[in-house]
């Protein structure tokens, strides 16, 4: 019988006290958020997240009374990674599961957090939506889209080390 896959979730955090620099920020080199979306059919990749139009309550029933993400943060913030290249470079890999591109990750929590993510990581974060289970892949078909996904981001990653610039300042 084979044994079922480990999901593994990587936090670092930033500087705090005397650690003007922590390393367990500097080694991410990535961070990737996934979320689940009713509407979706296809595994989603996000190319942004946007500050204003908040209106809807969380699950313990908040919502930002300003209804966006950061005070005077910009409209919008782009991740650095290509995600046309990265859909382009899964889809050739002859997965069983559609790869899509979106530019609305939905203003709920998964852009929230997105964007977020976005301005602390000055735009080296990636959103990545999935359809519910079964609606139409399972388990294991996500589990290899979403591990190939990820490969390939790095990938993206690695050829634009230098090329990429942060285009926000806090």
């Amino acid at each position: 019988m084979e044994q079922p896959r480990k999901a593994v979730v990587v936090t670092g955090f930033g500087p705090f006290g005397e650690h003007t620099v922590n390393a367990s920020w500097i080694a991410v080199q990535l961070v990737v958020h996934v979320g689940v979306s009713g509407m979706a059919t296809t595994v989603t990749l996000e190319k942004c997240g946007h500050n204003k139009g908040y209106k809807g309550l969380d699950n313990c029933r908040f919502c930002p009374g300003s209804q966006c993400c950061v005070e005077d943060g910009p409209e919008s913030i782009d991740s650095i990674i290509d995600m046309d290249a990265v859909c382009r470079r899964v889809t050739t890999l002859g997965l069983d599961v559609s790869v899509t591109i979106s530019q609305d990750a939905g203003r709920y929590l998964c852009d929230f957090t997105y964007y977020t993510s976005l301005y602390q990581s000055h735009g080296r974060s990636a959103f990545v939506h999935v359809p519910p289970l079964g609606k139409p892949y399972n388990a294991d078909q996500l589990g290899r889209a979403l591990r190939a996904i990820i490969e390939e981001m790095l990938g993206v990653l690695e050829q634009s080390e230098g090329q990429i610039s942060c285009c926000h300042e806090h």
